[in-house]
């Protein structure tokens, strides 16, 4: 299931959230080459968050391939990688789904908050993502990277706020391919299902799986909890299917555009 659009209005123009998809673009063809393998290796290495390298789990000067570069343990590693790893991506695909995502749930959570208080919302679930994946993986040499913990954190906002909203999804069935409107709520508690699932199953891989399960359990948990002291009442107020329960025909109007 892949989701095309949704029902939701929104009022403000989320700014915030095309920063953040030009961001990642733009780390994506001046940090990472366009996927070239060196530029890519190099970045993810030097930007990406290695649990073991912060952690001091891993000895210095320890060396382990990326690709065709040899990424090295910094004896004095920055934390800065904490945040430089939510704008890389591994590859093409990794990056247009995840803007995908951004781009279908990123503005109504940005027109509940207001921008600024977006801003660090989104950057406040991608250090909770880093964390418990941190705490799952503590000794792992494997670099972290992507906006997916981050994001995770936007779809638990969007499941709090817009549990009734329909979300129309791409549904692929062999060779039948056909479209689906389910509510929020369903697909969004689908996809924290299957990470749950694949983070239990990646605790006995040496790799983690390759994807950074615990990360998007960590930034989906922690934005369902921080969007009740991000939103504003008086935004959210304004959205037609906000809350669990349908509004009076009086209660809300659309304004006129």
């Amino acid at each position: 299931m892949f989701p095309i659009r949704d029902d939701n209005p929104h009022f403000l123009t989320p700014v915030v959230t095309y920063a953040l998809i030009g961001l990642n673009v733009a780390a994506w063809i001046l940090v990472q080459g366009l996927g070239a393998p060196e530029a890519l290796a190099r970045s993810v290495c030097d930007l990406g968050l290695v649990p073991g390298e912060l952690l001091g789990r891993i000895a210095p000067g320890t060396a382990f391939p990326m690709g065709p570069y040899a990424c090295v343990v910094d004896p004095q590693p920055s934390w800065s990688t904490t945040l430089s790893h939510m704008f890389l991506h591994g590859g093409w695909f990794h990056l247009i789904g995840n803007m995908w995502f951004l781009w279908i749930f990123g503005n109504n959570v940005e027109d509940s908050m207001g921008h600024a208080r977006f801003a660090a919302f989104y950057l406040l679930c991608g250090l909770a993502a880093a964390a418990l994946q941190m705490l799952s993986r503590p000794d792992s040499i494997v670099p972290m990277v992507g906006a997916s913990g981050a994001i995770g954190g936007v779809m638990g906002a969007y499941v709090m706020l817009y549990p009734r909203v329909r979300v129309h999804l791409l549904l692929v069935l062999g060779f039948y391919i056909t479209t689906v409107a389910v509510p929020a709520v369903f697909m969004l508690g689908y996809w924290f299902l299957i990470q749950l699932i694949g983070g239990a199953a990646s605790l006995g891989q040496d790799d983690g799986g390759g994807v950074a399960f615990w990360a998007h359990v960590g930034g989906f948990a922690a934005g369902a909890l921080l969007v009740f002291l991000f939103r504003k009442r008086a935004l959210v107020a304004r959205h037609p299917y906000h809350g669990w329960r349908a509004p009076s025909a009086r209660g809300w109007r659309v304004p006129s555009r």
